[in-house]
């Protein structure tokens, strides 16, 4: 909520500057290179950049996952947010060069710093023309090994953007947005519409799609949820679903009914005994004899599988392996669970750890439960596009890494160089001898120079 009160001074001044006739600097009227230096851009502002004319921007506030930051991603503009005092050190006319991968920015920079910039530049814009034809490629590592890069999509629109950028599947669809995006709880048809949407549109390749995952920080106006102190650890997801059945029957006879379309899988988010699973899938079972038994043609290769974002179900992850067809961990929940530190909270934001040993060591016992049983893991967290986990978890033999669209090709260029034996050492070491985050760090740039 803090992160979106940015959202509300900003119709607060556009409101203002209407009824007062002042009129506010438009960043849609700039026509020359520039790099924007502001206290904060806000949603209205960073929807009218001109990548043509806006080659960067600094603002004094922000995180990782403010506004800003996030559009600068989609907009793939070079940006640095929370810079602290960069609108009373910088001043207008100066010449400033952004680093956008290592976060950093030079005023005034000499003209070696600047040639020596122009030639990082240039060499940024060659290795994205080399990761663009990997775009038809298959994720092979240099000793031979497959591995599946998957996109996170919201709505079926984003399947596009995934197919663009050469993903080999939809590893997740949050079809958490099919329910925000609406105003009443959606029927039946509607949601079939759009899972059979996104299944065609990837002709053939599969798409999981995560059953309702609202609760938490994803509220519905039209469906009231209990005030509760911890709601990140209450009633939602599955929780829900199994409560509210009329709700997740309907989501389920949609699914199945889109699956004759294409290669659907469905998942449950947020399992944390066999118990639950079971009853889920029971649900599911029903659904679809229903459907068979009226006639409805329903494919019959539908995998099952479940979030692994509890660190109990992590911890009976052979038992889950049973009955689940196969396994995405959701590292963002995962971490924060294990850690006992709201990812969201800045003050404990150090105990988001992604390499600690102990994350680690959760990951390497889901993905070897589920090997023994000849099911498969993937990952859906952010932790699958990281470049510095990516050769760890191919170490630790996850069979399908699924992110954000933009970050595929990245990652199809890095683990083509990667020796899956060689990285069967590293993820042992970093399981089995290093004690903090930073040791495993240092292991990953040692292996991989």
């Amino acid at each position: 909520m803090q992160e979106r009160a940015g959202d509300i001074r900003d119709v607060t001044k556009r409101v203002l500057s209407h009824l007062l006739g002042v009129t506010l600097p438009n960043p849609a009227l700039i026509d020359e290179e520039v790099v924007i230096v502001a206290h904060d851009l806000t949603p209205s502002d960073t929807a009218q950049l001109d990548r043509k004319y806006v080659k960067g921007f600094i603002t004094d506030i922000g995180g990782r996952t403010s506004h800003s930051a996030i559009m600068s991603r989609t907009l793939e503009i070079p940006a640095i947010v929370g810079a602290g005092s960069a609108t009373t050190t910088i001043s207008e006319g100066q010449t400033v060069i952004i680093d956008g991968i290592e976060g950093n920015a030079l005023v005034d920079p000499s003209n070696e710093e600047l040639k020596k910039y122009a030639e990082k530049s240039d060499a940024f814009a060659k290795q994205k023309a080399e990761w663009k034809e990997l775009k038809d490629a298959k994720t092979v590592t240099a000793d031979g090994k497959n591995f599946i890069l998957g996109a996170n999509i919201g709505t079926p629109k984003d399947v596009e953007g995934a197919t663009d950028n050469g993903a080999e599947a939809v590893g997740l669809f949050r079809s958490e947005f099919l329910y925000m995006d609406a105003s009443e709880l959606p029927s039946e048809d509607d949601q079939f519409e759009a899972y059979k949407q996104a299944v065609e549109g990837m002709n053939g390749k599969q798409v999981v799609v995560r059953t309702m995952d609202i609760g938490g920080d994803k509220e519905l106006p039209y469906l009231p949820l209990p005030e509760e102190m911890n709601p990140f650890l209450g009633y939602r997801a599955i929780r829900i679903s199994l409560d509210r059945q009329d709700i997740f029957r309907t989501q389920l006879r949609a699914l199945l009914r889109a699956s004759n379309y294409g290669k659907l899988a469905i998942m449950f988010p947020m399992i944390a005994t066999v118990k639950e699973f079971k009853e889920a899938k029971a649900v599911f079972e029903e659904e679809k004899e229903k459907l068979v038994k009226k006639g409805v043609a329903v494919s019959n290769d539908i995998e099952v599988g479940m979030m692994m974002e509890i660190p109990a179900a992590a911890m009976i992850a052979d038992k889950l392996a049973q009955y689940s067809d196969f396994f995405s961990i959701g590292t963002n929940d995962l971490i924060q669970y294990s850690m006992a530190a709201d990812r969201g909270n800045e003050r404990v934001s150090y105990l988001y750890q992604p390499y600690n040993p102990s994350i680690l060591r959760l990951i390497k016992n889901i993905i070897d439960a589920s090997h023994k049983e000849g099911k498969w893991t993937g990952m859906c967290g952010e932790m699958a596009g990281d470049q510095i986990a990516v050769p760890i978890l191919a170490g630790l033999g996850l069979d399908e890494f699924s992110m954000s669209a933009t970050s595929i090709l990245k990652t199809r260029s890095l683990l083509k160089k990667i020796d899956t034996t060689k990285m069967q050492e590293l993820a042992k070491k970093a399981t089995d001898d290093c004690e903090t985050t930073e040791e495993v760090v240092e292991l990953v740039k040692e292996y991989t120079k």
